[in-house]
């Protein structure tokens, strides 16, 4: 998991257009936008992130920056 490609995943494209390449990768499908990543299970990894992150924006209004550090700190309290 790479924080900075979640973060530009997030800042980039909709919360649409990445449950769309979610949905796409879970059924073994072409992405509708290049995700990085070494493998699927990464790839997965990022667009799940910038779900949560755009989610938490849309519900609590906040900004990418607090929502990516509300992340990284859930994140971080699940491998602690």
């Amino acid at each position: 998991m790479k924080l900075p490609v979640i973060r530009e995943l997030a800042e980039k494209y909709t919360l649409d257009q990445v449950i769309a390449a979610e949905e796409a990768l879970m059924d073994e499908k072409e992405l509708p936008f290049p995700v990085p990543g070494e493998d699927e299970g990464e790839k997965l990894t990022h667009l799940l992130g910038a779900r949560w992150i755009l989610e938490e924006i849309q519900r609590s209004g906040c900004s990418l920056a607090e929502a990516l550090r509300a992340y990284g700190k859930r994140v971080r309290e699940s491998i602690s």
